[in-house]
């Protein structure tokens, strides 16, 4: 155990620890809803703005990557100002924005919104994974990422099929509405843990000319080059396959909202129900046996969308992309809690900006590719995951449970 964390356990008890922990788990889940329940409902606005849907699909990137870009920033203020300042300030700004994007009366306000939002919202799921890693050592890591990455991939889960089936009940306005208020009350709930907070990470200071040696120490191994590398990699996959995935039922399927989201009810079950479960298994035999096969499933059941598959075996096939994206990116979230120092924030301010990048870019070029039809995007990424999956045996292999982790000090 580092000083840094043997400082930790003096500040805040076990109970507090879980406490926090849980707290930590609903906000991301309630973010994360907030996020996947756009995708699924892209059909249902183009519709309602009388727009292309690959226009309006165009509102996904718009939200992630400024969400990516913000969390740079928001990981540099955490390190100096506190991070219980800067996550309440941002799930404050979630709340409203989120509620505001109800009164869009076009796809250009809407796209807007979207931008606001992610700016705004950036500064709470980052700030939370820094927070595990000065809560919890390193061995003992696997657990409460397994619960945060559980929560988002629970907000995935409901919040794909719930977002477009509530839809033809209350609106998408109405859906905006109800989720921006669930962050409200979540803030009334998490203002008494601010001092915990507090008491858990310090602000550090330091100069500019520290937070791009931060940044040079992070990028400048080549276990952060390959962590960071996946993320990316990983992400562009994941974000490029799923964001189209309702519009891929609508076609082959011809389903309406109710379809698509009874079609992604799978997806992000196998984090929410497994991820602490994953978590533990990581930290019994480690990433390097993990990882490649998370990312064989994932190529796996991008593969199956391009063979075809009966309509009602639609969940199960959600579901396999959603393990191959539980059994990899928390993992590589735990290598990055062990590569800041003291500079948590930064770290895992740049492995979220990294992921969210990849989102963003993931749908993008998904988007571009749809020209050549699905048959063709979806043959370009299970190729380059799969193409990924094979390299990470030898790219990882050093990721072993018993192995000693150096912690990078950062000046300041």
């Amino acid at each position: 155990m580092t000083e840094v964390q043997r400082t930790t356990s003096g500040a805040i008890g076990i109970h507090q620890r879980e406490r926090l922990l849980k707290m930590m788990a609903v906000a991301t889940f309630i973010i994360f809803f907030q996020a996947y329940m756009v995708a699924p409902i892209i059909p249902a606005l183009s519709n309602a703005f009388g727009m292309s849907v690959e226009t309006v699909g165009l509102i996904v990137p718009a939200y992630l990557i400024p969400y990516g870009v913000a969390t740079v920033v928001y990981g540099l203020l955490a390190d100096r100002l506190g991070i219980h300042r800067v996550m309440v300030t941002s799930l404050a700004a979630f709340a409203a924005l989120t509620m505001l994007t109800a009164t869009a009366q076009s796809i250009e306000q809407l796209g807007l919104w979207r931008v606001a939002t992610g700016i705004g919202a950036s500064g709470v799921v980052p700030l939370a994974l820094a927070l595990v890693g000065r809560l919890y050592p390193y061995e003992q890591r696997g657990r409460p990422l397994g619960w945060l990455f559980g929560a988002m991939a629970g907000g995935m889960a409901f919040g794909s099929p719930l977002g477009a089936m509530i839809v033809p009940v209350a609106g998408w306005q109405g859906l905006f509405v109800a989720v921006g208020a669930a962050g409200a009350l979540l803030l009334l709930v998490l203002l008494p843990y601010r001092a915990v907070i507090a008491a858990t990470v310090q602000p550090v200071t330091g100069t500019v000319g520290d937070v791009f040696r931060g940044y040079r120490e992070l990028l400048g191994t080549s276990r952060g080059q390959r962590t960071y590398g996946y993320v990316l990699v990983n992400s562009i996959f994941h974000s490029g396959v799923f964001t189209w995935l309702g519009v891929y039922f609508e076609r082959r399927y011809g389903v309406g909202p109710v379809g698509i989201g009874l079609a992604l009810l799978g997806y992000g079950v196998p984090g929410f129900l497994f991820g602490p479960m994953i978590g533990r298994a990581a930290d019994r035999w480690g990433r390097a046996r993990l990882i490649p096969i998370g990312l064989i499933v994932s190529a796996l059941a991008a593969a199956t969308l391009i063979l075809g598959f009966p309509a009602v075996l639609a969940p199960v096939v959600a579901m396999g992309l959603s393990l191959g994206y539980d059994m990899t990116q928390p993992l590589f979230a735990g290598i990055v809690t062990s590569l800041g120092g003291k500079r948590a924030g930064q770290a895992m301010g740049l492995n979220v900006f990294t992921l969210f990048v990849g989102f963003g870019l993931g749908s993008l070029l998904f988007g571009e590719l749809l020209r050549f039809g699905f048959g063709v995007a979806l043959t370009l990424f299970a190729i380059g995951e799969f193409t990924a999956a094979l390299l990470s045996f030898a790219v990882f292999r050093s990721e072993s449970p018993l192995r000693a982790v150096p912690i990078v000090s950062s000046s300041g």
